[in-house]
């Protein structure tokens, strides 16, 4: 796959402290990385320096071949803010086409990218009445101007509600499916769960994992969870057959490491014919994150 974002131990300090150390990740054509952490993590200065607002004590970063900031890497990339402001006075119509002015794109598009992003309706009105989430919105359009090849995206769903979320993901993948790179930051991790392929985790400025999320899964070896409901009158033979089972509510839970799944699935199997239904439940993305921040000491 063709790397359009690629960085290369970056390392950024401020006043003596490294928000940034040795930092090195690819963004591919058509793929969604995800970048995590808390507060103080190195996102944004990442992103900064992606952007090419910030320079780099050491390492190395190049956007569709260019260095951040000049004007061919800028021509490839579009960046959405987590706080998006705009004029109040203007129409989100009045807005975007003044941005499509400026980067010398054909104005009459300008309605079509606010219909993409459910706007379409709101696009005479004045952004002084727009919701925050309407607002975002205004700013997701004007990061689609001129099909750039890289979007990089601060907190993109903040301000949006549940609807409005669902429908944002469902334009990246079509982002993605046409070859844009994808590199955002989110606190929401049950959203980005399933909607990324790559999972970037960042603790005091240093990557404390990266992967897939069955990458991280196996590297983090944190342990299935499985509930079995029993079939009237057998659940004091499930608990005897399983003595590691423990009831609760209705259901009985066990867990087991990642080496031990399969061999629990062929015990709990063998009791098939007293058994109602079992959930297999692997470690969530929310349970990944906090081991590598615990392991790295936050």
């Amino acid at each position: 796959m063709t790397s359009t974002l690629t960085i290369s131990q970056l390392t950024k300090v401020f006043g003596g402290v490294k928000a940034l150390s040795g930092v090195s990740l690819s963004v591919c054509a058509g793929e969604r990385v995800a970048l995590l952490g808390h507060n103080g993590a190195g996102k944004s200065t990442l992103m900064k320096a992606v952007l090419g607002l910030i320079k780099p004590d050491s390492g190395e970063i190049a956007v569709c071949g260019a260095a951040p900031g000049t004007e061919q890497a800028r021509e490839h990339v579009a960046y959405l803010p987590e706080n998006a402001a705009f004029h109040p006075a203007l129409s989100g119509l009045e807005q975007i086409t003044h941005y499509m002015r400026l980067r010398n794109e054909d104005t009459s598009g300008a309605m079509a990218l606010l219909d993409r992003v459910g706007l379409g309706h709101a696009a005479k009105r004045r952004i002084g009445t727009y919701s925050k989430g309407m607002r975002q919105r205004v700013g997701l359009a004007q990061a689609l101007i001129g099909h750039p090849k890289l979007l990089v995206l601060d907190e993109p769903t903040s301000g949006l509600d549940p609807v409005s979320r669902r429908d944002f993901y469902e334009l990246l993948d079509d982002l993605a499916a046409d070859g844009a790179a994808i590199l955002l930051s989110s606190h929401a991790l049950t959203e980005v769960e399933a909607r990324t392929d790559q999972l970037l985790i960042l603790s005091g400025g240093t990557m404390a994992a990266m992967g897939t999320l069955s990458d991280l899964r196996r590297e983090a070896a944190l342990p299935v969870s499985m509930q079995i409901t029993a079939l009237n009158g057998y659940e004091n033979d499930i608990l005897s057959a399983l003595p590691e089972a423990i009831r609760v509510n209705d259901v009985l839970q066990l867990s087991c490491s990642q080496d031990e799944k399969l061999e629990t699935l062929s015990r709990i199997a063998s009791l098939q014919g007293k058994l109602a239904d079992v959930d297999i439940i692997p470690p969530s993305l929310e349970d990944i994150y906090s081991h590598f921040s615990r392991r790295d000491g936050q």
